[in-house]
């Protein structure tokens, strides 16, 4: 195997003008990668209605997905929980506009066989795939032989009360439906011979809510490693989460926001009452307030922090790691060195991950953080 530089981003959301200019200060690390691959998470259509379940996001610009394109971002994964919120049109469109541009897509498709196809693309002579699925929900954005949609990891949730205080707070156990865990290994084992780097994309966590890894998440992950992938990475919570290693294999539990500019979920001007109200009850569900210093990142304030994920392979081997960044007020994502800025950037992160109980050790390697 030649030697492979893969990059991974967390969520994008390109609901502002002149999009390009957000990629401004990461265009040259993204450059040095042999392929990016990003979470694209809402909608890109002109046309599409939007849907009554769940919360959705408004579509953004079909247009600032070339932006995509010209940031050096290769493969795009679509398995989320607003995939479907403009429904069948809007991830028609996407999709197409992402392939018109020379961007392959996983984990959203017309059917579900479309949606489960991976993302195949030659990593500077080394052929490289992708799978993305969505474990969150809602229902309705899944696909089915006849309705479009996302590839998805079917999650249960259990709430056991085990004291005796009735309508006290419960011990909450998730877990993969057997079937739907079984159904991506069978993915994963399928694409397994035609690539030698596997990666698997899980759109999945507690939003906005940093140092807490749900039980599902480290079962998915560590069955999609069982079943073959060599990295798994996720994104959903748009806000950093731990990273663990299995097998050897690197678990990127949440890779947060990178670039995510939207004004969907402010409070103010907000035309849609839904979203609006949504926004209200999300502040008071994970406790948090935007900082009105970022208008256009109404995310939480630790969300600020953020990662640019890279995987080099070489020889069978995978050596993980991560370049630090820093969201700026505009909602910018700037790569950080190894200066105060960059230190507390991988603090935060050695810290949720102790927090989070799992296994990955930072280091630095220059102005790259190995993840061990």
């Amino acid at each position: 195997m030649a030697h492979t530089t893969i990059a991974f981003t967390g969520d994008l959301i390109l609901d502002e003008p002149d999009p390009d200019s957000y990629f401004d200060a990461v265009r040259g690390v993204l450059e040095r990668a042999d392929i990016v691959v990003g979470h694209v998470e809402v909608p890109h259509t002109r046309r599409g209605q939007p849907q009554t379940f769940d919360v959705p996001a408004p579509p953004s610009e079909p247009d600032h997905l070339h932006a995509l394109r010209r940031a050096h971002v290769t493969i795009a994964t679509l398995a989320g929980n607003h995939i479907a919120d403009a429904g069948p049109h809007g991830i028609e469109d996407t999709i197409a506009v992402l392939r018109d541009i020379g961007i392959v897509t996983t984990g959203a498709g017309m059917t579900i066989e479309a949606a489960r196809r991976p993302a195949i693309a030659d990593a500077g002579g080394t052929p490289f795939g992708v799978l993305s699925y969505n474990c969150v929900g809602p229902r309705q954005s899944w696909a089915s032989s006849a309705r479009p949609g996302c590839a998805y990891v079917h999650v249960l949730t259990h709430y056991e009360l085990d004291h005796a205080s009735p309508g006290g707070p419960p011990t909450i156990y998730t877990f993969a439906d057997p079937a739907s865990l079984e159904a991506m290994a069978s993915d994963i084992a399928a694409l397994r011979p035609n690539v030698e780097v596997l990666a698997v994309a899980l759109h999945q966590g507690i939003g906005h809510t940093p140092a807490v890894v749900a039980m599902y998440e480290r079962q998915v992950a560590r069955a999609a490693i069982d079943a073959g992938a060599d990295v798994v990475i996720a994104h959903h919570a748009h806000i950093l989460r731990g990273v663990d290693v299995y097998k050897g294999r690197p678990i990127f539990h949440g890779l947060g926001n990178f670039v995510a500019v939207t004004r969907a979920l402010n409070l103010e001007a907000n035309p849609s009452p839904e979203r609006a109200a949504w926004a209200r009850r999300r502040r008071q569900l994970f406790g948090f307030e935007p900082d009105p210093a970022y208008p256009t990142y109404p995310f939480h304030p630790e969300a600020r922090n953020a990662m640019l994920a890279v995987c080099r392979f070489e020889g069978g081997q995978v050596r993980a790691g991560f370049v630090p960044c820093w969201i700026e007020p505009s909602g910018r994502p700037v790569p950080l060195g190894r200066d105060a800025r960059g230190e507390a950037v991988v603090e935060y992160v050695r810290n949720i991950t102790e927090r989070a109980g799992l296994s990955g050790r930072l280091a630095w390697e220059g102005d790259f953080v190995t993840v061990r």
